[in-house]
């Protein structure tokens, strides 16, 4: 179900699973685009050599891919904050999935608390935090 309104969202809803692209492809393009030409960003050998797993996902784009999977349940939301820690990479060409949440639900204000978390195929969760966002109501 899409939201649309404040009075859509429950208490304890949990988003659509959202599966990031995470290819070792689309990781390069993003960090050549923003600057980010490392090796850790572009090639897993390289990145193993700086002592990651492997080529890593920018944090920048995990947090974008965060947003994307509010947007998708929420596309007329404004996030207000996006709050992530970060516990260990985000490895490129593994598969990871975006779950969310909703924890707290402020009518008055029309604000959204969300738990996201990101967790490869292990079950593993690389990132987990909070998002603060806004929903308007119905007019």
């Amino acid at each position: 179900m899409t939201i649309s309104s404040i009075s859509d969202v429950e208490f304890g809803e949990e988003l659509p699973v959202f599966e990031p692209d995470t290819s070792l492809e689309t990781v390069k393009t993003f960090a050549k685009i923003i600057g980010w030409g490392g090796a850790r960003f572009s090639d897993h050998e390289a990145a193993r050599k700086e002592g990651f797993p492997g080529a890593i996902v920018p944090g920048i784009l995990s947090q974008g891919y965060l947003v994307a999977m509010i947007h998708q349940w929420a596309p007329q939301a404004e996030i207000k904050q996006i709050d992530t820690i970060f516990r260990a990479a985000v490895v490129a060409d593994e598969s990871h999935q975006i779950t969310g949440v909703v924890t707290d639900i402020n009518e008055d204000e029309n604000l959204v608390e969300i738990d996201i978390t990101v967790v490869n195929s292990k079950g593993e969760t690389r990132v987990f935090g909070t998002a603060s966002v806004e929903i308007a109501c119905e007019k």
